[in-house]
Order: structure tokens, then C-alpha cells, then sequence
């Protein structure tokens, strides 16, 4: 392979989602297309400091589309909340060469490759989280695979909350973005869905639950987000005020992990082509995103002064099919 050949980073960051190692397949074989050299920085920036730092050839690749994590593992990293850090990560990237760096995470991770950009280093983001609490872009990598996680998890537990006539409190990820618990609430039925987009007092859920259950209603079930948190109190404060047997479950980390739907997958075999051909064109400092039913590249400034509206339709419909 020649030495001359134009040199890709690609980084994992923040948060773990499904569909990561997709995103690097993708990106790997679409470098070796172009002719260009991929190098793999591992442990997300924190590597970057460690020069945890290796190239990544085409065949290493190979049978890691359906594997759920991050093969280049990812960390969270303080040194790069600070200016100086941010100025180390750059010329670190500078020394080997990276004409690009390919950054795959969320909202936190992009800060970081904005400060690399204001720095001299070329960026192109790609969305991942499966919290989907981006304003620019209307889907995130691994979202569509959270979901399922979330509505199959809580297809078992209606079963035995069924059996026992209980109230099931679900809290879901999403410490400031309701997308994932309104999503799962929906698509599991869900009687109520508490999420940061839309306070609701639980007065309203005890006088709701109280109607069902007069109309013969044996069985509950209240997802709550991240965000609201404190489902373990909302079970113990249903249970003392309506005198039925309430239970919280929180779904933690298992809700990252698992092999990435087709969705998910589809997703990050495209971006990560489009992520490469912008490097290959020069097209720094961009991020790629997808809206309005097609991918397309905005800038990093276009994407943080992006807003997107909480749809309150899918809680209406939610609240309807739950009479």
C-alpha cells in the first residue's frame, strides 16, 4: 500500500450504539474503494491521547455488520472539555496525517469534533445514539434496534404483570430527549408514557388507571424515560395511593446492546460511504444526517443550530389506543 495514500481517522464515541461496527465496515471498505488508508482510533478520544492508533484493512472487517457495540471500544474523555486538550487532540491528528477524522457518536461526541475543526482538522460526523435526541438529523444509528430491545423486553414482562394484575413502571434510556420511551410506549401498548417533552402529573396517572381498571382493566403498564427517572418512587406512590401491586423495572445498558436490525444497518452502511466520499471530495466539516426520506451533508454549524419539534402526535395517539 503506498505511503502517499490520503489517511482517514475513525473514532467511536460517547455512548455505545447498535449499528457502530456497521458505520466502520462501511467506512473501511469505502477508503479502500478511494484508495485511501483507514486507521481505527480506539477507546474514542481517550485512545486519541493514548495513541491507541492502528490501520484498519478492508478483511478486518469482515463479519462485523451484524455484531451490536463498538469493535475500536469507546470511553468518555474529560481531557477534552478543556481547550488545551482539544488543541493536543488536534495535532496529534496533524502528525499522522489524518486528512479526515470520521466521528460516530452523539451530540457530545460532534462537540468534540467541532473543537477538532476549529483546530485545522477536517471532520465528518455520523449520528449514533440510540436516545435518537438529535436536533439535525430525524434518525440516529441504532434507535430502530433500542426499540425492539425495549417493546420485546416488555412484551415478557406483560405476561407477568398480566398474571399477577400488577402495574408495570418501565423506565427506558433518554436523560434528555422522551424519543425512545414514546416510541416503545406506543408500539407496546403503553397506558401512560412519561417523558422530559411532556410533564404530566401522577394525579393524572392514578385517575387514569382508577378508569381502566373500573372498566375491568386488570394490568397496567407507564413507560418513563430516563429524563423523568425516579420510576422506582412512581411504583411505590401508585401502589400506596390506588392500593394495587406496582412494580419498576429499569432496563439499564441492555438496551445498547444486541445484533443491529436491517434498519439500523442500512442506515450505517450508507453513511458511512457518504462520510468517505466527503473525505475523498473534500467535503470537510460536515455531518450526515437523514431527512425528509433521503441522506444528505449539513455543516457542523447548520447541524447545531438545528431544532427539532417534539411531535405530539404520537402521544395523542398513544393516549387514544390506550382507552
Amino acid at each position: 500500500m503506498k505511503d502517499n495514500q490520503t489517511r482517514i481517522g475513525i473514532i467511536t464515541s460517547g455512548g455505545d450504539a447498535p449499528g457502530m461496527n456497521a458505520v466502520i465496515r462501511a467506512v473501511v471498505r469505502s477508503a479502500a474503494h478511494f484508495e485511501m488508508r483507514a486507521y481505527g482510533i480506539h477507546a474514542g478520544f481517550d485512545g486519541l491521547f493514548k495513541n491507541e492508533i492502528d490501520e484498519i484493512h478492508p478483511d478486518d472487517v469482515t463479519g462485523i455488520i451484524h455484531r451490536g457495540g463498538t469493535i475500536l471500544r469507546t470511553a468518555r474523555c474529560d481531557e477534552m472539555m478543556t481547550e488545551e486538550g482539544q488543541a493536543h487532540a488536534a495535532e496529534i491528528c496533524k502528525v499522522m496525517k489524518f486528512e479526515t477524522v470520521i466521528v460516530i457518536g452523539g451530540d457530545g461526541s460532534f462537540r468534540g469534533a467541532e473543537s477538532l475543526s476549529r483546530h485545522g482538522i477536517n471532520v465528518v460526523g455520523i449520528p449514533a445514539t440510540i436516545d435518537l435526541d438529535m436536533e439535525c438529523t430525524e434518525y440516529t444509528i441504532g434507535f430502530d434496534t433500542a426499540v425492539n430491545t425495549v417493546a420485546n423486553a416488555i412484551v415478557r414482562l406483560r405476561d407477568t404483570s398480566s398474571s399477577h394484575d400488577r402495574c408495570s413502571v418501565v423506565e427506558v434510556m433518554g436523560r434528555n430527549a422522551g424519543h425512545l420511551a414514546l416510541w416503545c410506549g406506543l408500539a407496546s401498548g403503553a397506558d401512560e408514557v412519561l417523558i422530559p417533552e411532556h410533564p404530566i402529573d401522577i394525579k393524572e396517572v392514578e385517575e387514569q388507571i382508577l378508569n381502566e381498571r373500573a372498566k375491568g382493566k386488570n394490568h397496567h403498564l407507564i413507560v418513563v424515560a430516563e429524563g423523568i427517572g425516579g420510576s422506582d418512587k412512581i411504583a411505590k406512590e401508585l401502589e400506596r395511593a390506588l392500593g394495587i401491586e406496582s412494580r419498576a423495572t429499569i432496563l439499564g445498558h441492555l438496551q445498547r446492546g444486541g445484533m443491529p436490525t436491517a434498519i439500523d444497518r442500512m442506515h450505517a452502511s450508507v453513511m458511512g460511504f457518504m462520510a468517505v466520499e466527503a473525505a475523498k471530495n473534500k467535503n470537510a466539516n460536515k455531518i450526515v444526517i437523514f431527512r425528509n426520506g433521503k441522506h444528505e451533508l449539513i455543516s457542523l454549524e447548520e447541524a447545531f443550530a438545528a431544532k427539532r419539534e417534539y411531535n405530539h402526535k404520537l402521544y395523542q395517539i398513544t393516549k387514544i389506543l390506550a382507552i
